[in-house]
């Protein structure tokens, strides 16, 4: 991956279950991997320069250092505020001032593991929607049969309800995204419905598949099922946030289930202990590629700047992959691409 020499993104490092100890961690193991990236981390300058000496960098080389600074704060979200308290009443929040920094121009994106609620309200009021977009949508990758080859599902919890054009946006978004990010030409498109046959699900999901269908810019292959979220079938697949939410939670917890059933089989008995053994490392090797931790980071897109919300709980790897999710759409220019597409190429309302 090759970095421009200005990059810069704000972390919102009081986010988040475990907070500093993880998002200062994973900081470090960002500006290491990427030597031309600087890094802001917005939150209690106190809290923030303790973990960099647990870290071994002390207040004298962050003095002088190229990779990192601290934009001090003196409020934190916590994941148990309200939306609109910690919109109308956190205005000092190292969430806030993230998003604020990414609005005035002093940071390429913003990173945060904090509450989902109040990060999407303080995007939406800060950063504002692409002209043309009606909702902005959670987006996120989930891992297919192709051990090569990922797929986008948007929306994921930003939009309970979506009436059909806006799920036709968010296709068109979905599009750019995986153009931009996954480099595929013309990526296939599908909406998540109860059934392949065009006679199932509700009147806005028919819609929607007819506007997508006109739009010959957009490669749109037809319904897909939830069983089918990870065949490779689609590119990318739409549908709404409660849809998508729900979709999202049953999978995680599927993946968990499996893991753990399988581990209790191991141990059963010492024959299986001993087949255990000897499938362990290609047991660890599937794990991995299935591991929700290497496709962490949302992103939130239809707005004017770049947000990547990380699971709340993430752990350093985690978060890691989080900043290097933000670093493929700051590249990528994905917000200006999205507001090309939307002027040049797609009918808006």
């Amino acid at each position: 991956m090759s970095l421009n020499s200005d990059l810069t993104i704000v972390l919102d490092v009081m986010g988040g279950d475990h907070g500093p100890s993880i998002t200062i961690s994973a900081a470090i193991m960002a500006i290491k991997k990427q030597p031309n990236l600087h890094l802001i981390l917005c939150g209690d300058a106190d809290i923030i320069t303790k973990n960099l000496a647990r870290l071994k960098i002390s207040p004298e080389q962050l003095a002088n250092h190229k990779q990192l600074s601290i934009f001090p704060t003196t409020e934190v979200v916590l994941m148990s505020d309200k939306p609109i308290v910690a919109l109308r009443n956190k205005k000092d929040s190292s969430m806030r001032k993230a998003l604020d920094l990414v609005n005035e121009g002093r940071a390429q994106a913003c990173v945060s593991a904090g509450n989902t609620g109040a990060l999407f309200s303080m995007a939406h009021f800060v950063l504002k929607n692409i002209p043309g977009v009606e909702r902005p949508a959670l987006i996120s990758s989930l891992p297919t049969h192709d051990a090569k080859k990922r797929v986008f599902m948007l929306d994921l919890g930003a939009n309970v309800f979506c009436d059909s054009h806006v799920l036709y946006q968010f296709g068109v978004m979905g599009s750019v995204m995986a153009e931009q990010v996954d480099g595929i030409t013309k990526p296939r498109i599908a909406l998540l419905n109860m059934g392949e046959e065009a006679i199932k699900g509700s009147d806005h999901i028919k819609m929607a598949a007819l506007e997508l269908s006109e739009n010959k810019d957009i490669n749109y292959v037809g319904f897909i099922e939830g069983c089918d979220i990870f065949s490779n079938k689609a590119d990318v697949i739409v549908c709404d946030g409660f849809v998508g939410n729900v979709a999202l939670k049953t999978c995680e917890g599927v993946a968990r289930l499996v893991y753990q059933k399988s581990k209790t089989a191991f141990s059963a008995s010492l024959l299986a202990k001993l087949f255990g053994s000897l499938i362990k490392p290609s047991f660890k090797k599937l794990f991995k590629t299935m591991n929700p931790d290497q496709y962490n980071g949302a992103s939130l897109i239809g707005l004017r700047g770049i947000v990547v919300k990380s699971h709340g709980n993430a752990n350093a790897s985690a978060f890691l992959s989080a900043i290097e999710e933000a670093i493929k759409e700051v590249e990528r220019q994905v917000p200006e691409k999205i507001k090309n597409s939307f002027e040049h190429n797609f009918t808006v309302r």
